[in-house]
This record gives structure tokens, sequence and C-alpha cells, in this order.
């Protein structure tokens, strides 16, 4: 239960005023727990535990969108 926690500690960050490669640790960290999430979540089938991998991805593409730019047409 140990992702657990580092998950949760990782929503309670905060995102301004990041660089470049902060966005990108970040990307990649939230990565990995997404990943790690999921391996629990195919065992227990609990919901709380995709509530928090919703949430995560939430903030990996919010990061992901700042770090490819926003082209708008």
């Amino acid at each position: 239960m140990d992702i657990i926690n580092k998950a949760l500690e990782f929503e309670q960050r905060k995102l301004r005023s990041l660089s470049t490669s902060d966005r990108v640790k970040i990307s990649r960290e939230a990565k990995a727990l997404i990943l790690g999430l999921n391996q629990i979540y195919k065992e227990k089938k609990d919901e709380k535990i995709m509530d928090i991998m919703k949430r995560l991805t939430t903030i990996k593409r919010k990061v992901e969108k700042r770090l490819k730019g926003h082209i708008s047409i």
C-alpha cells in the first residue's frame, strides 16, 4: 500500500512555476504511479484505486499539455 500513499502525496504537490525538466519528471513519476496502481487494481478491483488513477491521469494530461504546447486552430 506504499504506492497508494505515494500517489496521494503526489496529488497534494504544488504544480506552479515549474521548469520544463520538472514537468518531464512529474509526467514520468505520474506514469510510474499509475502503472503501479494499475497492477494493484488488477488484483483487488477496488474502485478507490481506480479513482486515484483517474485523478493522477488528469494531472499528467495537464502537465503534458503544457509540455507539448496547446495549439488552437
